[in-house]
This record gives structure tokens, C-alpha cells and sequence, in this order.
């Protein structure tokens, strides 16, 4: 697997995704990034099959037209996403990217269309969701404490300690991290009851 982090622009991480034994590629996060990563792509000679998106905030879909005019790909993202992706997914949903297995899970709490996504059980992009060291704003419009404590504990904690995070954003002390060290040292991820989790999130 061809896998790359992109951070071109500002504080925004962007993610190529690729089969290099078919040449087949996916973006995650386009973000301010485009140049960069239609650069590599064509430098690599890729196909770009799908630009997916891990919530549907403009610093995220910011290069979604450019690339897909560039490349004539599609767009995936969450079906509430308000961006109208080519391929809406759901919960449990796999994209395909040659023979790279790519797994939606739900995660809102920032978003109530942000997704987290699993690449072959081995890597996992969180977007706005977790990040190094911290966790995604529930403050802004769609924003849900609730929400966010039961995609962080109850869905990212469950998997295997060995899964790598890597995030929508450079926030951390380094650029990505693993679900057994954001265990450890993530002073979000400390055991919360649901009602102390929000009262924490509401706490400036």
C-alpha cells in the first residue's frame, strides 16, 4: 500500500491511499492541499477513483474540485454529509480502492456526518474526530458531546491497540500516533461516565 500524509498548507493533514499494484488512489481530505497531491499522483501515474471526505467542513473539501476536475473522480462521503458526495456511505460501509480495503465507521460528535476510516484493519484516519493528544470540538454548529463520547469510547477504543491514528490536523507534539498511546497519554481518552465526559467538554 502506496500511503502518504500531505501537509502543504496551513495545519491540515490530507492522506493518499493507494494500490500501487494497480495504480488505483484515493484522497482523503483534499483540504488546501491539491497542488501537492495532484502532483504526486500524476509523478506516480495514478488513477484518482475517490476523494472521500471526512466530514464536510471547507477546510477538509477545499480541493474536492479542483482534483475531481483534474481527474474526473468521485467524491464519497457520509449520507448526512450536506456536501451531496457521488457516493454516500453509512456505518459499516468498505470502499474499495484496488485491493485496499477502506472501512467507514461513524463517528460523530464534531460533525454529525464525520467518519473515521479504517485502512485493511491497520491504519485509521480520524479526521476531526481524534486527534494526537486531543479530540474534536463538540462547540460549533452540529456539535454533540453526547455523540462524541460514543464514537470515542464505544466505537475508536474498542479497536486493537496496534491500529496507527492519523489525524485531520497537526495539533499534537507529533503527526500520528496509535489507538494504545492515545489511550495512554490522551487526556480526553481518561474513563469518563457520559455525564462527566460532557460536563468536561463544556468545561472553557
Amino acid at each position: 500500500m502506496f500511503f502518504k500524509q500531505v501537509q502543504q498548507n496551513g495545519d491540515n493533514f490530507s492522506y493518499i491511499v493507494a494500490d500501487e499494484a494497480v495504480g488505483e488512489v484515493a484522497v482523503v481530505d483534499s483540504s488546501y492541499n491539491a497542488g501537492e497531491i495532484a502532483r504526486i499522483i500524476k509523478t506516480e501515474n495514478f488513477h484518482l477513483k475517490y476523494i472521500i471526505n471526512t466530514h464536510g467542513h471547507s477546510d477538509h473539501t477545499a480541493g474536492n474540485e479542483e482534483l475531481c476536475s483534474a481527474f474526473g473522480s468521485r467524491t464519497v462521503a457520509h449520507r448526512l454529509s450536506t456536501s451531496k458526495p457521488d457516493v454516500p456511505v453509512d456505518d459499516g460501509d468498505v470502499v474499495h480502492v484496488g485491493n485496499i480495503s477502506i472501512r467507514v465507521i461513524h463517528t460523530p460528535g464534531h460533525t454529525p456526518d464525520s467518519i473515521c476510516l479504517l485502512l485493511d484493519d491497520e491504519v485509521l484516519l480520524t479526521g476531526d474526530t481524534l486527534f494526537v493528544g486531543e479530540c474534536g470540538r463538540t462547540d460549533m454548529p452540529g456539535g454533540n458531546p453526547r455523540s462524541m463520547y460514543e464514537s470515542l469510547f464505544n466505537k475508536l477504543l474498542k479497536l486493537n491497540d496496534g491500529v496507527k491514528v492519523y489525524p485531520g490536523h497537526d495539533y499534537g507534539l507529533k503527526p500520528y500516533s496509535t489507538i494504545g498511546e492515545e489511550r495512554k497519554s490522551n487526556y480526553t481518552l481518561k474513563p469518563r461516565s457520559l455525564a462527566e465526559f460532557i460536563s468536561f467538554m463544556k468545561t472553557p
